[in-house]
């Protein structure tokens, strides 16, 4: 109760304020425990506490409030609408401008450029309109407005109306306000609208006056423009147009395709539709055109309606086909445009397919270049192409045109192609690969073979249907091989190219995956095997992909047959020896007869010897040439196969290994 009336005191005499009284409570409630032995030594009826516990209960008692954050803008025009009369040469009425005002304080709310205001009000009060500030466009004026919230601003304008070449217009400005919405009222009526920078959402014409309302995008000027409605009689004259038609007509083996088009200019009135005359059996499968609504075919005519009457040109493509004898003589079936004054043109014919026109036969036509009836014929590149036109005259005058067609025989021209394609492959512990590769080749045009090695692999030697061969290199460091040409036609042989190359891959750990990748060639190839050679201690499976496991067999192109137990190669390019050297042994490559390896040896020293004599009696030789290296196939082996290569893809596939506890056989 001490403390109670000590507060009670304090009250009375010093008459403190309502925060005084807060603080001075809280003073006593931590006084005693903050420091008795000031307590003790002044008088009753006082709290002593420090200046840090004071400033501490005060942030307490006063704590300060966050101001809040400003408006991104200070206010915004969220609406216009525009209520307009047109009086000669002024358009006056209000504008309406809705306002929303963010911050306290005095703002500025531009008015839209280009408006003449004679007044504003604000909630029926006279608004003062001021210049921008200094260094910005003074022609642009605001008005000045304190009170945040929802306002709407009253303008009287005017606007003046614009003439040119009978046609008047009168543009609103554009503005930043989200909607702006503009009906204009014009005392007369027949006139036409046009409506720029906005969309015209009614047309009216009440009374003795029109009406318009129209909403702007806002981003650009909103522009009326009418003028005085005219009335056309086109309509109601007799319709008179001449027209052009270009007819090209393809031959095929069974069918004869029809492209045609036409160009129609009316001179007079306005033509809702053109009709084309079709010859029989012509069945028509499309018509185009920008201004093509539909088209029907009925009773050998072809009726193609407008989307609007066509008071001046219009264009359209017929597309369509008709049956036609393969060879012979074959009537051209001609379309004829209906109910002009004079129609023009001409018809093109051409061979498809290995054939020719050696005959022809033309009523009411004459020959004319390809280039004379326009684009739709002279992009055509045919070699039995001939083209007529239309002779003039009569619109009534017949026309005709009748082909003998001569058909070849189609013979089958192959270009080239690998028919197989065979690898042996020896793999080491070490990743090293020795890779020999075999392709059955057919040629009838190709002078090289391009052969792109895996990354790293080093060509040893190459052959061409036996015979050493010195291959090129292309710019991208390609092999270049060249191949033999044989005639057109199905029966062209098969020869062997061949090459040896070593590359090196990843070792061979206990267990793993290793990636074999093959060459690829430019040419597609239709069968492939793949004869891998591994280390015996490890256990191989392949991945399933483009390559398969199967037994072993043979190559099916004779190319590829077997070859000799033993074959050592001698390549060498020599000078024609003298009449004292001795013959040179036939063919770049000597093969051993007996199965003897004594004899094998026996020959090839004889081959050696023989060459080195030529070449001491004057002989020189050309350049180095690659020699043939024999593959030896050790270890086990798994053979794969593969079908249809393509053209520059490396085949590939990835073996499986892991090591053996015991070494397995093959």
């Amino acid at each position: 109760m001490t403390s109670l009336n000590v507060l009670v005191s304090l009250l009375d005499e010093n008459r403190k304020s309502w925060r005084l009284f807060v603080c001075v409570t809280a003073a006593l409630l931590l006084g005693p425990s903050h420091s008795p032995a000031q307590t003790a030594s002044h008088a009753p009826g006082w709290v002593v506490i420090t200046i840090g516990d004071y400033k501490t209960l005060h942030a307490k008692a006063y704590p300060p409030e966050r101001e809040p954050e400003a408006p991104p803008v200070d206010a915004t025009l969220t609406r216009v609408d525009y209520d307009l009369r047109i009086d000669g040469d002024l358009a006056t009425g209000r504008a309406s401008l809705t306002v929303d005002v963010l911050k306290n304080g005095w703002v500025r709310v531009p008015i839209p450029r280009g408006l003449l205001v004679r007044e504003a009000k604000l909630d029926g009060k006279l608004v003062s309109l001021v210049p921008s500030v200094a260094g910005k466009d003074s022609n642009q004026l605001s008005a000045l407005l304190s009170r945040p919230g929802r306002a709407v601003l009253l303008l009287d304008i005017a606007l003046p109306v614009v003439s040119t070449a009978g046609e008047e217009s009168i543009s609103l400005p554009s503005t930043v306000s989200g909607v702006t919405r503009a009906s204009v009222r014009l005392p007369r009526q027949g006139v036409d609208i046009k409506l720029t920078g906005g969309l015209l959402a009614e047309k009216s014409e009440p009374g003795a006056e029109s009406k318009w309302l129209a909403y702007a995008r806002g981003n650009e000027p909103l522009t009326f423009s009418w003028k005085r409605k005219t009335v056309d009689h086109r309509s109601s004259q007799a319709l008179r147009l001449r027209g052009s038609l270009t007819e090209l007509t393809g031959l095929g083996e069974d069918t004869a395709t029809i492209v045609a088009e036409v160009n129609i200019e009316v001179t007079q009135g306005a033509a809702r539709e053109v009709r084309v005359a079709l010859p029989d059996k012509v069945t028509i499968n499309q018509v185009a055109g920008a201004t093509v609504a539909d088209w029907e075919m009925k009773d050998g005519q072809l009726a193609v309606t407008f989307l609007e009457p066509v008071e001046g040109n219009a264009k359209f493509i017929v597309s369509g086909e008709t049956r036609s004898p393969r060879d012979g003589q074959i009537e051209i079936p001609l379309l004829r445009l209906m109910n002009t004054e004079r129609d023009t043109g001409g018809v093109a014919v051409e061979v498809l397919g290995a054939g020719e026109i050696n005959k022809f036969k033309t009523e009411g036509l004459e020959n004319a270049d390809a280039s004379d009836l326009g684009e739709i014929v002279s992009s055509r590149q045919s070699a039995s192409l001939f083209a007529f036109r239309f002779r003039s005259g009569d619109r009534k005058t017949a026309r005709s045109l009748t082909v003998n067609v001569a058909r070849y025989t189609s013979q089958a021209v192959l270009m080239a192609n690998v028919a197989e394609a065979r690898y042996n492959v020896l793999i080491t512990n070490e990743g090293k690969l020795l890779v020999e590769a075999r392709y059955a080749v057919r040629n009838n045009q190709r002078n090289f073979l391009k052969i792109t090695l895996p990354p790293g692999a080093t060509l040893w030697s190459a052959s061409l249907a036996g015979n050493p061969v010195r291959p090129g290199q292309s710019p991208d460091g390609s092999v270049l091989l060249p191949l033999e040409k044989f005639h057109a036609g199905e029966e062209s042989p098969e020869f062997a190219v061949e090459i040896v190359y070593i590359g090196r891959g990843t070792t061979w750990n206990d267990k793993g995956q290793f990636k074999l990748a093959l060459p690829a060639l430019d040419l597609p190839i239709s069968r492939t095997g793949l004869l891998v050679y591994h280390p015996p201690l490890f256990k191989v499976t392949p991945e399933p992909g483009s390559f398969r496991p199967e037994a072993y067999q043979e190559p099916i192109s004779r190319a590829l047959g077997p070859a000799p137990p033993a074959r050592i190669a001698a390549p060498i390019n020599v000078r024609a020896p003298g009449p004292s050297a001795p013959p040179p042994p036939p063919g770049l490559a000597v093969s051993a007869i007996s199965d003897s390896k004594m004899e094998v040896a026996q020959v090839s020293t004889e081959a050696l010897v023989d060459n080195f004599r030529l070449t001491l009696e004057g002989g020189k030789a050309a350049g180095i040439l690659p020699i043939k290296v024999a593959f030896a196939g050790l270890g086990p082996s798994l053979y794969l196969v593969s079908e249809l290569t393509g053209e520059n893809q490396s085949p590939s596939t990835d073996l499986n290994y892991q090591r053996e506890r015991k070494a397995g056989g093959r």
